[in-house]
């Protein structure tokens, strides 16, 4: 077999694979069955529910707590291990319910196939699992049916195929015999046909020339199964600051422990310590709360018809600085509708004629009212552009243009070859009845559309129809019908229906060309439509042109000025021809290059990497395109969300640090490769998406910022006063601490609004970690004002005493919460965060009060070793706030300032989020 059997003549195919077109016997099948294996795609592995559970715990900031939760068992504080165990079971469970679905994109893959095939054996046909197809075999294709296999056609009567699954072409791909470039690329092999997909016309035999794995839909396969899980940015960010955490509990405990035993202190209380600095060292709230920070988002993303697959995803989108779209369905409708008319010399916006029963009358081609005559006027612009010609044909004419239409036609609006459903379509939006009219002007012979052809025709009763390539149907016109009736249709005339065939490809139109002939003629002899005579066909009246197109969606272009506002490049992949994929490029604001596959394929690496920033559409491109574009982006540091809906996307989109398929055109396999599924496939969907991302990721930051605050107050004090021979809050108060603050309030902060200008700013830096300057200036500022507010308050309780007793100890623990509660507003002023904005906040610190008040003032107190405080000892604890308070203030103010001077060197003015 060749490498190339798409360049090669069907019988050098046939001749290769030593079979003829009567196919192989049952014994040469079995032999070539036992070489090549099944046709099939092998399994994925997978992941089981247990793997995937576990995955939850592999994090530092899990394992640190895991080892302050030994500790506490060891040193017979069972409360301490309990409540620890709790916070990591939880945070395991949130996570193990998003990631549940795990990826099953080769299994989808062998779902795609067909199950059976009509194959040729022992110079019968008989019918067969399409597994144990292998190559050398013939097999038959009718419409309908899934291809079961690749293969060379080696005879094909109409066929067409719907691949935009495998090559991302939005129409049919007529097929034939006749052999094409050795270079052609893979949407332009109209002798092949590939494994899984579909048949929408006519009929066909095929040579197999590949199977299983060797298949292209197997080679994507694959390519899958390579790809190793990417890992979103904040995962990275939260797993380093959890190592940095890890590192510095060790580091503190490497210093204190020697340092409490050379004074004395004895081994249980050293050991408490040290317990007491983990669990002050570490926000365990941190992975549970981001957890359902990012479930929210998903929640509130899913009524915004964006369904999320992995929690991680949502934040991932609030960094995204390049969007690699498709086009088919996703910029655009993902139908064929009727655009524009020419008839008579006259170009006519459908529009204008829909409907209304009347064709609205102004500058002809000929610059002049209605004469057809002279040169051309202004070129009709693309959809959305500048000047379209307004008709000067009387409505008859367009009528019998799109009677024609809906007449020469096997379709209905609903099912069919996309442009014959737009035919029909229009007719409709016309105002005519297609049914009725069928039925009145019944069909009495055909001549059906073949790929050789390149046209079809219809006979009713003394009338013949035709409609085809603009350039086939004219040649066969001796006249053309105008104003004054059919005239003839001399060379000048010929060279317009061109100019203007010219013009509607230009603007992205597919265009069919229609005719029609009296009384059969041509067709046969005796005019009853025989097919006998149907290439002498020589004699049709031109009616017009039909320009259809797959319109751009109306919210795109500025869903697309929007994201290019945030700092989004967007870039339009597709498996389109160069001039529809420019011209509809053109109509959404994508004016730079325009690149065409096989000009990636001639480019190195370095270069592609160098030149894929300037292009904005790339045409005819299949999978490893989109994978080299996908992978030069990155190299260059960019963040990608990969939009698509076909198998050939799903390397692309499990490779993209963002994938993104399509819920309504989506294949199961791109769904399952994805992170996120737009369930209206819509690019206006990804613009709100991430506008949704970035303000998630807005909200992290700020309870990032509030969490290390507190948890760098609580080791300090710990460990100062740990050097004075004080343990003033052991482990189950600064757990009850960090549940209160990284619980209700922090997850409150989820809630809150996304500010104005969110998609107004640049997307944060790849390279800059959630622990920014200005929040390194909230966390040690805060931290340090508590800390010393705290051990001012510590002295004074203590007044030269000892030890630390329970009443000290609960008064540190309550003002320290209280403290917390009051800084929680501070951070979300810092962030311009409205204050009564968000009414699950004031309720969500309303109930942890609640909760502080209970381990004060019930029997649960023991638990904590607290006392119930006097009203006298809140009079003190509401001083400590009105000192502190004004003093988080200074230090957001600071801050600010920092923000501002970031702004002023041109780094990034909001902390954290790249604004």
């Amino acid at each position: 077999m060749t490498d190339t059997p798409h360049s090669r003549g069907s019988d050098e195919v046939l001749a290769g694979a030593e079979v003829d077109e009567s196919g192989l016997s049952s014994a040469e099948a079995a032999e070539r069955r036992a070489e090549h294996g099944p046709n099939e795609i092998a399994r994925g592995a997978g992941r089981s529910p247990v793997d995937i559970f576990l995955a939850q715990f592999d994090s530092w900031l899990i394992w640190v707590l895991l080892a302050a939760a030994a500790l506490s068992v060891w040193a017979g504080h069972a409360v301490d291990a309990v409540l620890i165990a709790v916070i990591v079971v939880a945070n395991g469970v949130f996570g193990f319910a998003q990631d549940y679905r795990a990826e099953r994109s080769l299994e989808s893959l062998r779902e795609l196939t067909a199950p059976t095939a009509v194959v040729r054996r022992d110079g019968e046909t008989v019918e067969i699992e399409a597994t144990e197809l292998v190559p050398g075999d013939v097999v038959e294709l009718s419409d309908g049916d899934v291809v079961p296999a690749d293969g060379r056609v080696v005879d094909a009567t109409g066929l067409e195929v719907d691949e935009a699954a495998l090559t991302g072409e939005s129409l049919p791909v007529s097929k034939s015999v006749e052999p094409v470039e050795p270079d052609a690329p893979l949407a332009e092999r109209s002798s092949m046909v590939y494994k899984s997909t579909a048949v929408t016309r006519g009929k066909a035999a095929f040579v197999v020339t590949a199977t299983g794995e060797g298949t292209e839909v197997g080679s994507i396969a694959r390519q899958l199964a390579d790809t190793e899980e990417t890992e979103t940015p904040l995962q990275a960010e939260l797993d380093d600051l959890g190592r940095t955490l890890g590192l510095g509990v060790v580091g503190l405990a490497a210093l204190v422990v020697p340092l409490l035993w050379t004074r004395g202190v004895e081994p249980l209380q050293t050991a408490l310590t040290a317990v007491s600095l983990a669990v002050a060292a570490v926000p365990e709230g941190l992975p549970a709360v981001v957890t359902l920070t990012l479930a929210l988002g998903v929640r509130r993303m899913a009524d915004e018809n964006a369904l999320v697959r992995r929690l991680p995803a949502v934040e991932a989108l609030g960094a995204v600085d390049v969007v690699c779209t498709d086009k088919t369905g996703t910029l655009t409708e993902g139908r064929m509708t009727v655009s524009r008319l020419w008839v008579a010399d006259s170009v006519v916006d459908f529009d204008e004629v829909a409907a209304d029963g009347a064709v609205g009358t102004g500058r002809t081609d000929g610059g002049s009212e209605g004469d057809g005559r002279g040169e051309e006027g202004d070129r009709p612009a693309a959809n959305g552009g500048a000047t379209v010609e307004s008709g000067a044909a009387a409505a008859d004419r367009v009528d019998l243009l799109l009677r024609a239409g809906a007449l020469c036609n096997d379709a209905t609006a609903e099912e069919g070859d996309p442009t014959e459903r737009a035919l029909v379509a229009a007719a409709e939006d016309r105002g005519f009845d297609v049914a009725a009219l069928r039925e009145a002007q019944p069909r009495t012979d055909e001549i059906p559309f073949s790929s050789e052809r390149k046209w079809m025709g219809t006979v009713h009763g003394d009338r013949a129809y035709v409609k085809g390539a603009p350039e086939v149907v004219a040649g066969k016109c001796s006249r053309v019908l105008t104003d004054d009736g059919p005239v003839k249709l001399d060379e000048a005339g010929a060279e317009r229906v061109r100019e203007r065939t010219r013009a509607f490809a230009d603007d992205a139109l597919r265009v069919l060309a229609v005719a029609y002939t009296e009384g059969g003629r041509g067709f046969d002899a005796d005019g009853a439509g025989g097919t006998d005579g149907a290439d002498d066909l020589d004699d049709l009246v031109f009616v017009g042109l039909v320009g259809m197109i797959d319109p751009p969606r109306a919210e795109v272009a500025d869903a697309i000025e929007r994201t290019r506002r945030a700092g989004i490049d967007v870039k339009m992949i597709t498996g389109d021809n160069v001039r529809t994929a420019a011209a509809i490029g053109a109509d959404l604001g994508l004016d730079g290059d325009v690149v065409e596959g096989r000009e990636i394929e001639a480019l190195s690496d370095d270069e592609l990497r160098e030149r894929v920033g300037d292009v904005d559409v790339f045409a005819r491109a299949a999978p490893e395109h989109k994978v080299r574009v996908l992978r030069a982006l990155q190299t260059n540091d960019r963040t990608v969300a990969m939009t698509g809906d076909g198998v050939n996307d799903a390397p692309a989109l499990k490779n993209a640090d963002v994938g993104v398929a399509m819920g309504v055109r989506g294949t199961d396999v791109a769904k399952q490769a994805s992170d996120v599924v737009l369930l209206d496939d819509n690019y206006a969907t990804i613009a709100r998406a991430v506008e949704r991302g970035r303000a998630i990721f807005d909200n992290i930051w700020k309870f990032v910022a509030y969490l290390l605050s507190a948890n760098v107050a609580e080791v300090a004090i710990v460990f100062l006063a740990s050097l004075w021979g004080y343990l003033v809050l052991p482990a189950v108060q600064l757990l009850w601490i960090n549940l209160l603050t990284d619980g209700l309030p922090a997850l409150a902060l989820g809630a809150d609004p996304e500010s104005g200008d969110v998609m107004e700013r640049p997307p944060r830096e790849p390279d800059r970690g959630i622990v920014d300057r200005p929040m390194l200036g909230v966390i040690g500022g805060t931290g340090a004002v508590t800390t010393v507010v705290m051990l001012g308050l510590i002295a004074l309780l203590l007044d030269g005493a000892s030890e630390v007793d329970a009443y000290v100890r609960t008064m540190v623990f309550t003002a320290f919460v209280v403290l917390e509660f009051g800084k929680l507003f501070v951070v979300r002023w810092l962030r311009e965060t409205p204050t009564l904005s968000n009414r699950w906040l004031f309720a969500a610190v309303a109930g942890s009060l609640a909760l502080q008040l209970a381990v004060l003032y019930t029997p649960l107190r023991r638990y904590f070793d607290t006392v119930a405080l006097a009203p006298g000892d809140w009079g003190i604890i509401a001083g400590v706030v009105a000192v502190t308070v004004p003093a988080y203030l200074l230090v957001a103010v600071g801050v600010r300032r920092l923000r501002g001077t970031d702004a002023a060197t041109g780094a990034d003015p909001h902390p954290g989020t790249g604004d």
